[in-house]
């Protein structure tokens, strides 16, 4: 069959994966869901930012976007290279909840075990230390020495640093704690060159199953960070590092008061000086981890919402106001620099006329979410038959209901009706299925599905409410159980009739099917 070039994929957080380590890792449950997703037919796996989490346990709040996550190195791989001892990790508590995550309990343990890998391996990897030091000369160091005097400091954040001297960076500081805290850079430079290792190698194995990953690029950096503190002059901050105006949305379906995000904004007019050098070198790094790149909050490069630091909300009563944003000047750089990167844009929410203009005038892939389009009364342009082929379509989102739990707890009667009548939902079949076949049936080159849409899974299984913090944000995961040859052969089937399969050898084919029979129920 002639190629049309129609794909489809899943959608699962690193940190959702099967593993015994309390926290999904890049070990056998990752390579595990890579031969899911090519048993299912899948081309494509998208991840949540792969970098340490921040406030309130969100990637999307991380101390340094280049970064790796430390929590995600597989602890069962660092036995198999020699780096630990069965005894060093198997037993430590890493929470009680087989379907969330306690990062709490993650903290306690975690960096421990892996400083005895560091212990055990510093001298024997020592070369591949320094290889890897100069391969990421770029941001390696700054976030090492950050995070050694982040722990110097008791992990006090950034503004509360009691040594002015290193939070200006000035060059007798910096040489200083350089000297001081040697061993402790290393350890944290040494956590990194596990973490991309196992990256690597768990990303040529996806590559090799014909699986490509799409990463999650965050729009902002945290104001407790070392992106920040390393270039100063890129945000709009005070001469103690805090952020004059802050980011944030105003308000929206998510929240009355808007959401009041509290990351520093861009200086933009600096950016552009030197030919907006930081955000090229962020993508090129970021190019080297994924396949392709979902730029998140693609509306704020037109313009974006500034809020004064300490207001009580998002909202434009307290302060809150829009802004320039970089604008086409930034997006032709992009393209100019990074003619190969494939990107595509987060472009959702409540957006002007103007807004929707720039975007179009970027020729970049949008998005469009099933389940944001179902007035009775209007004609949305997520509706299926709205959908154009430069989209990348999804069932739902990390930040959005399940589309069961929609369906079933929060829709309006109105929608429920509409939206049975429209994707023909019926009970045999399971609300979940008929949202992956609605979407699969668009005409996106790329349709999308929540893992938890594929498996019927309702409120339980949210990935994070906008506008709270704490309870199950960021912490659900699924079992190994799930990731079943019945199910793979469900979503193989619903992806053939759809024409979204990749083309492979005749053969090949033949080794890879697997029963597409029967339903499966809904939670």
């Amino acid at each position: 069959m002639k190629d049309n070039g129609r794909r489809a994929g899943i959608v699962l957080p690193v940190f959702s994966l099967p593993s015994p380590q309390g926290i999904g890792t890049m070990g056998r449950g990752a390579f595990a869901f890579v031969d899911f997703l090519a048993l299912a037919g899948q081309s494509y796996w998208q991840v949540l930012p792969l970098s340490p989490t921040g406030f309130g346990d969100s990637p999307y709040q991380s101390c340094c976007s280049r970064a790796g996550n430390p929590y995600f190195i597989d602890l069962e791989l660092l036995e198999a290279d020699g780096l630990l001892l069965e005894e060093d990790y198997r037993f430590a508590d890493y929470g009680q909840h087989p379907d969330l995550v306690d990062y709490g309990a993650i903290y306690r343990v975690r960096m421990g075990i892996l400083r005895k890998a560091w212990q055990r391996g510093a001298s024997a990897l020592s070369k591949e230390l320094d290889a890897f030091r100069a391969e990421n000369a770029d941001w390696l160091a700054d976030y090492a020495l950050f995070m050694a005097v982040k722990a110097y400091f008791n992990m006090l954040p950034l503004k509360e640093w009691p040594d002015k001297g290193i939070l200006r960076r000035e060059k007798v500081s910096l040489e200083t704690y350089r000297t001081l805290l040697a061993k402790e850079i290393e350890f944290y430079e040494f956590v990194q060159m596990l973490f991309f290792r196992q990256w690597e190698s768990l990303k040529a194995y996806a590559n090799g199953k014909g699986i490509g990953i799409i990463g999650d690029i965050p729009i902002y950096s945290a104001e407790d960070g070392v992106e920040v503190w390393a270039a100063p002059s890129l945000f709009v901050l005070d001469e103690d590092l805090v952020p004059v105006r802050v980011a944030g949305v105003p308000p929206d379906l998510y929240s009355s008061d808007g959401q009041l995000w509290g990351n520093p904004l861009y200086n933009w007019p600096v950016h552009k000086k030197d030919g907006f050098a930081w955000w090229i070198g962020r993508l090129r790094h970021a190019a080297r981890l994924f396949d392709a790149i979902r730029i998140d909050h693609f509306r704020a490069y037109y313009n974006y919402w500034s809020v004064p630091r300490g207001a009580p909300d998002a909202s434009a009563e307290s302060g809150g106001r829009w802004e320039p944003g970089p604008g086409m000047e930034f997006i032709d750089t992009l393209r100019k620099e990074l003619p190969d990167v494939t990107l595509f844009a987060e472009d959702l929410g409540d957006l002007d006329e103007s807004v929707i203009k720039f975007i179009r005038e970027t020729r970049m892939p949008g998005m469009s979410v099933a389940l944001y389009g179902f007035d009775p009364c209007g004609d949305s342009v997520y509706m299926s038959h709205n959908v154009g082929r430069e989209t990348v379509a999804y069932t739902s989102t990390h930040d959005s209901p399940t589309f069961v739990n929609w369906f079933h707890n929060e829709a309006t009667d109105d929608e429920r009706e509409f939206a049975r009548e429209y994707m023909r939902l019926n009970v045999n079949e399971g609300v979940g299925w008929g949202a992956v076949k609605s979407v699969w049936g668009t005409h996106a080159w790329l349709s999308m599905a929540m893992l938890q849409d594929v498996l019927g899974l309702g409120a339980d299984s949210r990935i994070n409410t906008p506008s709270t913090l704490g309870g199950r944000n960021w912490r659900w995961r699924i079992r190994q159980e799930a990731l079943n040859a019945h199910v793979a052969g469900m979503l193989r089937r619903v992806t053939d009739v759809y024409r979204r399969l990749p083309p492979v050898p005749e053969a090949q084919d033949e080794d890879v099917k697997a029963d597409g029979e029967g339903a499966i129920s809904e939670v």
